[in-house]
């Protein structure tokens, strides 16, 4: 099962290719969309927010359902990486009984200094915003009568949407508060008991390394720091080839 990122869907060209390549490897693949990614928008009222981990932690324990006699294995991508850890923790208090394996490439970890990082890169900011502005237009024509984005539009940063979108459309106190409930750091994993690969780089542009040398982690989660890699990245050749893909298909073999 695969989890995209913030703004993606799988649609993704890293979903589509690692889906691609364990397929003819022999795997069974399901993609998954979150709340407000891809075609989901009309589907239902309430926006996405990353925090909402039971509805996407459902999902994940439901499709596993799907073939329980098999091994089944969870891989998620940035934002789908956090989803990831947070679901491999969730696991200790309500087990899927054949995850056998969680895969987490380029997950981000304190969301904050991420969404600053992404602001302080103008190629990044400028990507990122024209998504999200795009997904939030799509969210307003389904529900007109609730949503007016008009003055989110209107701002340069997603530091600063984010902060409006929370102060509006939340119960957090602040985007701050709201970004605290879905960091993975410090001790946030000693309590796995799925077996775990971390992947990131160390010139990854979004995510700072020195946040995974500060994870305490337990002997059954592995840790894999590239000098290059970027995020999402870690491509061998020309044609697109991922490292990563190999390395899921050695693990899951």
């Amino acid at each position: 099962m695969l989890l995209h990122g913030w703004e993606g869907s799988v649609n993704s060209a890293y979903i589509l290719g690692t889906a691609k390549f364990l397929y003819n490897n022999g795997f069974s693949i399901f993609r998954l969309n979150y709340r407000d990614h891809g075609d989901t928008h009309c589907l239902n009222p309430g926006l996405f927010y990353a925090v909402l981990l039971d509805e996407v932690f459902n999902a994940v324990r439901q499709v596993s359902k799907y073939k329980k006699e098999l091994p089944f294995y969870l891989v998620g991508f940035s934002m789908g990486g956090n989803f990831a850890l947070r679901i491999a923790r969730k696991c200790a208090e309500i087990p899927i009984d054949n995850l056998t394996h969680v895969v987490s490439v380029s997950p981000v970890l304190d969301p904050e200094k991420s969404t600053y990082a992404i602001d302080d890169a103008t190629l990044l900011r400028r990507y990122f915003r024209k998504k999200w502005m795009r997904s939030l237009q799509r969210k307003q024509e389904c529900f007109p009568g609730l949503y007016d984005f008009s003055d989110v539009f209107a701002l340069d940063s997603i530091a600063e949407m984010t902060e409006l979108m929370i102060e509006r459309y939340s119960d957090y106190k602040n985007a701050s508060d709201y970004f605290s409930h879905y960091a993975v750091l410090n001790d946030s994993l000693v309590g796995v008991n799925i077996p775990t690969t971390i992947v990131t780089a160390e010139d990854d542009p979004i995510i700072p390394v020195d946040d995974f040398y500060g994870l305490k982690l337990n002997s059954i989660t592995d840790l894999i720091v590239h000098r290059y890699g970027g995020h999402n990245g870690f491509l061998e050749t020309f044609s697109g080839r991922a490292w990563y893909e190999w390395k899921m298909l050695e693990i899951f073999k």
